[in-house]
């Protein structure tokens, strides 16, 4: 509990540079009384979010009251000065941060959702199951196909995936499931660690401008390492044998159905919209985000003027109870977008936000930055990222801007992305993995290969400063 505490310590006085940046008139409140209660409020609400699942409180909810009662804590301090104008510029910045990583965020979650109701990815699963593979060759091929789709999907749709293809040929094998979940969860959280859209961290630091799109590409084989190096070695405790083929499954919702290959088509299309945007015009590339959108509405303009046509020519009178191949909603699809995700990133950039607006950040930067170095500071950045969420430690390294070149900044991006595979805990994928396989995967049949994920860990550093740094 003490190293815990120290280390929300760490992050809470490391997330100050907004109040560095341009404002006019602040107020250092970091030895007075609001500067105190705001910290208390955040560990306070971050506890709950460690114990969601115990407590089973959906994790938006304490950050969202946090967030609130930061920034009145803040407001309230500053009317005892007569001051109100920068509590409001440090508001609509933050809300500025929070509302391009949102509609980023939204149109993302929108093209996986429509992607898993045209039944994309079942048919991915269910190829695989077809298949006969032997239990090492599905153990790497999921791990492959993890870290491969996790930069363009995001890792926690991508894990439960490949962990739906595990639990559906290996359920009666403990063992299997157990090593699986965690090459799926190391090599999701990798794969994500080298794309600007394979990780909220990534995105961020993209948005932010801090690097280029083409930039993080050169993280590639370092996050190769990290995922081989664990696998590997897991490699010689799998078991021997094929799994028995399941029975085939009859239920038509896991058909692919037309149109899923030409949105995904369309979701490429609008990544590209969006890196265009910002390489070549200069826009932020949530704009990109938002016009591809309306790509995929008008797609499903289409399909839905498809779907009138085939009622008519196929059921005599309409039925309900047949199934429409055509029918598609766009707006369902932005309805069961992850909200609960999205508010807490709210809460999360409005909390660290007014808690660097507070201006606490001379104290870490002195002590992490210069006081250690960059690279230590960074490799540090990592194990944070395994027991604190990685979205509020990258969002307080993107505020306080350390004076670093881009090896560093690229260096700080690999360790915040693949660090939460160290503990189950470390990452929504592991969360989500141990919910989806309970009983087989647990956070100790994690915590007993974590030597073996830090080893990737450290190597994967040692090949980023040996090929780029």
């Amino acid at each position: 509990m003490k190293a815990f505490l120290m280390l929300i310590s760490t992050l809470l006085l490391s997330v100050a540079a907004l109040a560095s940046e341009g404002a006019i008139d602040k107020i250092d409140l970091t030895h007075h009384w609001a500067g105190y209660a705001a910290i208390l409020v955040f560990v306070v609400a971050y506890l709950f979010v460690i114990f969601e699942e115990q407590l089973h409180l959906p994790k938006s909810k304490p950050v969202m009251i946090s967030a609130g009662l930061i920034w009145i804590l803040i407001a309230v301090a500053y009317m005892t000065d007569h001051v109100s104008g920068p509590v409001k510029e440090g508001i609509q910045h933050n809300f500025l941060e929070y509302a391009e990583l949102f509609f980023f965020l939204l149109v993302a979650m929108t093209y996986i959702n429509a992607m898993m109701q045209r039944g994309v990815f079942q048919a991915l699963r269910d190829w695989l199951i077809a298949k006969g593979f032997s239990y090492r060759q599905l153990f790497w091929l999921t791990g492959i196909l993890a870290f491969f789709i996790s930069p363009i999907a995001d890792n926690l749709t991508t894990a439960l995936i490949m962990c739906a293809v595990v639990m559906a040929v290996g359920q009666d094998n403990a063992k299997f499931v157990a090593l699986s979940c965690i090459n799926i969860v190391v090599a999701a959280n990798a794969g994500g660690a080298f794309s600007p859209f394979g990780d909220i961290t990534t995105l961020m630091v993209w948005q932010k401008g801090v690097l280029q799109f083409s930039e993080f590409f050169v993280l590639f084989i370092p996050s190769v390492v990290n995922f081989v190096i664990p696998a590997a070695i897991m490699h010689f405790s799998l078991p021997i044998g094929t799994p028995d083929k399941p029975a085939p499954n009859a239920d038509a919702s896991d058909v692919l159905l037309p149109g899923g290959l030409v949105i995904v088509g369309l979701f490429i299309l609008t990544i590209a919209t969006a890196v265009s945007f910002h390489n070549f015009f200069h826009i932020p590339p949530v704009y990109g985000m938002m016009f591809g959108l309306g790509y995929l509405k008008m797609f499903g303009f289409y399909l839905s003027r498809r779907s009138r046509n085939w009622r008519i020519s196929e059921i005599n009178p309409p039925s309900e109870k047949v199934v429409d191949p055509y029918e598609f909603d766009v707006f369902a699809k932005v309805a069961q977008s992850e909200w609960d995700t999205l508010f807490f990133f709210y809460g999360v950039i409005m909390s660290v936000g007014g808690l660097g607006f507070i201006g606490y950040l001379a104290l870490v930067s002195e002590s992490l930055y210069v006081g250690l170095g960059p690279t230590y500071a960074n490799i540090l950045v990592g194990f944070m990222s395994a027991i604190v969420d990685n979205i509020p430690v990258m969002f307080a390294v993107l505020t306080m801007n350390p004076d670093m070149p881009d090896s560093q900044w690229l260096l700080v991006t690999l360790t915040a992305g693949v660090g939460g595979s160290m503990l189950s805990i470390g990452s929504a994928a592991g969360v989500a993995l141990m919910g989806q396989a309970r009983g087989s995967y647990t956070f100790f049949s994690h915590l007993r290969w974590s030597p073996v994920i830090m080893l990737g860990y450290f190597a994967s550093i040692w090949v980023h400063l040996w090929l780029n740094g």
